[in-house]
């Protein structure tokens, strides 16, 4: 069923075309992802499917009824309130509701107070109000509040923390967690991975791929993309189309749709140019005046294809060193860093050996200090314990995901050359040029750049420092696919060293020769990219489970018992067997018994006999009572 339809939307700040003739289509169990260049409309098109903005052009048609929930790149939740009462304002009406039960169980217990036509309308609200109430998962609505707070990795957190006391990142999971829980019937997430760890991502795909409702995602996450979506729709130049499969499939089909078109366009080209030759040739001669006339009627006719365009224009990064590192770069050893003089440790143990060439990503959960060792390595802080040693001619460039090294109040222009000032503005402007800043883009005030635009010109000024280390946090945050890729090219050409913190998992796979797997207590190293880190991390969970098994049996062998105690044992064991299958079988009775009652109380002739209905209530609460201390004995006897 289709819950939404977009025709031909355009919209417009002042004179810019920000979209155009926009044609969308969403059913009930669609995942969709949007995608194309940053700038290109993708936030503008979910905030105008969401109503947070309006549109200049076309036609949206939605159900009234349908719910549409709608998380923005820079969303944080903003809450006086715990955690736990505001993840449970989300069901304030089945929270009521329960309410409304536990009043209505209490009038069904104090039966005598009531005339026999008012306790069976009593009875007819419990039942209708009981019916609703599992319906909309009343009973399992506490769970499911846990569930996304431990995927969302509030396992470890006092629930009962106040909202205003996290951090940025924290609030905006929160602020994702709360959506999920509503679970609209159209889910709209603008850049949902940003704040999340690698292990929070895995949970976010499952979790997703099983979603009730509708999913329209935008998101620069190549993996993700891949495991959650199965429609992709491309915004280029202000237009969109439509493909059908994951992100690779869009990349495949699109290259062969470009290729497909290319060769339609050069074979029309050719038979244009073979019938204005022929024309040419033959017009003013009188034997075969008509059949050029005929043919230049053919040629106006035509339907004259343009030129596919291809790929927008893409940035040209590259990195090149000022002069050459020796072959060791860093050594760190027994490194440790706290933030609070009576705090614990943030992590400890930390050694680390960098070689010329290596490219090494760490990993690891939020907060666990990833940052804080990149900002220690570079002296902005300094450890409690350990030392940090730079290798010969080591020359340190920083990429900082906050772009804390950018001033606001210059140009784009200034940024550079200012830093550089015997370089010729020419040359500087041409290094912008590279990374897509172009005639007057040069001169906008750096406070009015995009995220992605803003990456950029980070980017573009680590390469003008030419460094030998390339220090990364987080250096794909905010880039579009495209940007991605070059940079991706340009640092698989570098010749220094590369150490970065990333939650991009193709963009660690492409670049990484070594992963470091952070903790508190130091780091693991493996040697390999992130399919094989991911790879030997299964192969050691298997392991730790298989010498699991292994150590049990151990115990059990280095434990024997005596034929006699043995024997003793068993006839213990086989005396429990005996007194569960009687409980089971006691059990399975009692509940014969009290659906027989349950039936009893609702035949319309024991509403009219006051005394009767009374009695079996009674009744059947005692039976229920003895259900529950069984069910009590089985367990501790399960268990025993």
């Amino acid at each position: 069923m289709i819950i939404m339809q977009l025709n031909g939307i355009g919209k417009s700040y002042g004179a810019e075309e920000i979209i155009h003739n926009i044609k969308l289509e969403i059913k009930d169990q669609d995942r969709i992802a949007i995608v194309g260049r940053n700038g290109a409309g993708k936030s503008t098109l979910l905030k105008i499917m969401a109503g947070e903005e309006t549109y200049d052009e076309g036609e949206l048609f939605k159900p009234k009824e349908l719910t549409i929930g709608y998380l923005s790149q820079h969303t944080g939740l903003e809450s006086n309130q715990s955690i736990w009462d505001e993840m449970q304002a989300v069901f304030a009406s089945l929270i009521a509701q329960e309410k409304e039960l536990r009043l209505l169980e209490q009038k069904m217990a104090d039966a005598s107070s009531h005339t026999p036509e008012a306790y069976e309308k009593i009875l007819q609200e419990y039942d209708r109000l009981q019916h609703a109430f599992s319906e909309n998962g009343g009973y399992s609505y506490e769970a499911d509040i846990k569930a996304v707070l431990t995927g969302l990795h509030f396992q470890n957190y006092d629930y009962e923390t106040p909202i205003s006391e996290l951090s940025g990142g924290q609030k905006t999971r929160l602020a994702l967690g709360k959506l999920l829980l509503l679970k609209p019937a159209l889910l709209i997430l603008d850049e949902p991975t940003n704040h999340l760890d690698i292990d929070t991502l895995a949970w976010l795909e499952s979790y997703l791929s099983a979603y009730p409702g509708a999913v329209v995602i935008v998101s620069h996450d190549r993996y993700f993309l891949d495991k959650t979506v199965s429609i992709v729709y491309e915004i280029s130049r202000h237009r969109m189309k439509r493909y059908k499969g994951s992100y690779t499939k869009y990349l495949e089909q699109k290259a062969l749709d470009y290729e497909q078109d290319l060769k339609e366009f050069e074979k029309q080209q050719t038979e244009i140019k073979k019938m204005e030759d022929f024309i040419q040739r033959n017009i003013v001669r009188a034997s075969t005046t008509k059949r050029a006339q005929s043919r230049r009627k053919q040629l106006e006719k035509m339907d004259v294809m343009d030129r596919p365009l291809g790929d927008e224009s893409s940035a040209s990064i590259s990195f090149q060193v000022n002069k050459r590192s020796g072959n060791d770069v860093v050594q760190i050893k027994q490194l440790a860093f706290q933030y609070e003089e009576d705090a614990a440790p943030l992590f400890q143990g930390v050694d680390l050996q960098l070689q010329r060439g290596d490219r090494v990503a760490i990993v690891g959960p939020n907060g666990v200090g990833k940052t804080t060792l990149l900002k220690t390595i570079l002296g902005k802080l300094k450890p409690i314990q350990g030392t940090i040693q730079l290798g010969t001619n080591v020359e340190i460039g920083f990429y900082d995901q906050e772009q804390a090294n950018l001033n606001s109040n210059k140009t784009v222009l200034q940024e550079l050359w200012d830093e550089h000032p015997t370089i010729n503005e020419k040359d500087i402007r041409t290094v912008l040029g590279n990374f897509l800043f172009s005639g007057d883009d040069v001169l906008k005030p750096v406070y009015a750049l995009s995220g992605g635009e803003k990456a950029r010109l980070a980017l573009a000024k680590l390469r003008m420092k030419k460094a030998n280390l390339l220090i990364l946090d987080e250096p794909t945050n905010h880039l579009d696919l495209d940007s991605k890729e070059v940079l991706e090219a340009a640092l698989i050409d570098f010749p220094g060293t590369i150490i970065f913190v990333s939650h991009d998992r193709y963009f660690i796979n492409t670049i990484a020769d070594q992963i470091v797997e952070m903790e508190k207590d130091g780091v693991t190293l493996y040697l390999g990219n992130y399919d094989y880190y991911i790879e030997k991390k299964q192969e050691e969970l298997e392991y730790a489970q298989l010498e699991n098994v292994e150590t049990k049996e151990t115990e059990v062998d280095t434990n024997k018992r005596t034929f006699q105690e043995e024997k003793k044992l068993q006839s213990e064991r086989r005396k429990i067997e005996r007194q569960i299958a009687k409980l089971e079988q006691s059990i399975e009775e009692l509940e014969q018994k009290l659906l027989l009652l349950e039936e009893q109380m609702a035949d319309p002739a024991v509403y009219q006999d006051h005394e009767k209905a009374l009695e079996l209530t009674k009744e059947a609460n005692g039976v229920k009572q003895e259900i529950e201390q069984q069910m009590e004995e089985w367990t501790a006897l399960q268990e025993a």
